[in-house]
């Protein structure tokens, strides 16, 4: 006969076990590694994502460490050796990772202030320039971001390819890889490159909006730059957010901490989600692997353009 002390021992030793696989896992675990791709100076990065950091630490039960990463590859390799347990990925990069075997899991993306989960690819040239449309800027220096950023490098590549640009450094006099986001608007801004391409998903959203934001673009005469001082010539069709991912072979326990955590973070820490995004988004967004399958036939079809043009 089942009685109410054998289902109360029942509900015990089922409490029991779920906090032994809890503390199992931290105690295989007592730290993991947060690493984000450079979309801004180093210092920049850490001003945003190390309040949001401390919340998971707080959360976790677990020491959480911010690395930032020298560039996208050092996030895929990083992942692939085990020593990141947790990233921010752009898409393209994402992709990469598990075109090439990466043992990573998507978990979730941003939600925008409209409730969409996309941004685009723009060029931007500034505005004072003649330059009205791709077309106008052949022999003319451009500005990439980073071989593996979606933005800055791949989704443009297939703009252009798009447009009869089959090889971007024939056409352009200069093809420059800035590193950052930031990089290449700072180039663009100082006329180091004539055209640049970035992420934008709303002109209050973007790195262009953040950079101006912080003061950090100057005109000739050290005054602020201001929105209307650049011109989108070009916007791509829409890109879904890039993913934050944990490594698959962390225990399930470990997997479900971390993603409650995300999705419970605008409401339990409100200020460090809002220093995060600057207020710029929702929240976080349930998301699969799968769900950037898309990107991966992208980056096929980027290998593809770059093999064509080496052979």
């Amino acid at each position: 006969m089942i009685t109410r002390r054998l289902i109360l021992a029942g509900a015990a030793a089922l409490a029991f076990t779920s906090s032994a696989f809890a503390e199992d896992w931290k105690t295989k675990f007592p730290e993991l590694t947060f690493a984000v791709v450079p979309a801004e100076n180093a210092s920049g990065v850490t001003e945003r994502w190390a309040p949001f950091v401390s919340y998971l630490s707080k959360e976790l039960g677990v020491k959480v460490t911010l690395r930032i990463a020298n560039d996208y590859a050092a996030v895929i390799e990083g992942q692939r050796a085990g020593n990141i347990h947790i990233a921010s990925y752009g898409s393209a990069s994402f992709a990469r990772a598990r075109l090439t075997g990466v043992t990573t899991d998507a978990f979730a993306n941003d939600i925008n202030a409209d409730g969409s989960t996309g941004y685009y690819s723009v060029f931007f040239v500034k505005a004072n320039s003649a330059y009205k449309s791709i077309d106008q800027l052949k022999g003319k220096n451009l500005g990439l971001v980073d071989p593996n950023s979606t933005s800055g490098n791949n989704v443009p590549r297939f703009e252009l390819d798009k447009m009869g640009i089959h090889d971007a450094e024939g056409y352009f006099s200069k093809v420059v890889f800035t590193g950052s986001h930031e990089n290449a608007m700072l180039a663009l801004s100082q006329g180091t490159v004539d055209v640049a391409a970035n992420q934008w998903t709303s002109d209050d959203d973007s790195t262009l909006a953040q950079m101006l934001t912080k003061g950090m673009l100057k005109n000739a005469d050290g005054s602020a730059m201001k929105k209307d001082d650049f011109r989108i010539v070009h916007k791509s069709a829409p890109i879904i957010n890039g993913p934050y991912a944990y490594n698959a072979d962390l225990p399930e326990e470990a997997k479900a901490a971390i993603a409650k955590a995300f999705f419970d973070a605008p409401a339990k820490d409100k200020a460090a989600f809002d220093r995060l995004s600057d207020g710029q988004k929702k929240g976080f967004h349930p998301a699969t692997t799968k769900d950037w399958d898309g990107t991966i036939e992208l980056i096929k079809f980027v290998d593809a353009l770059r093999k064509k043009k080496a052979s």
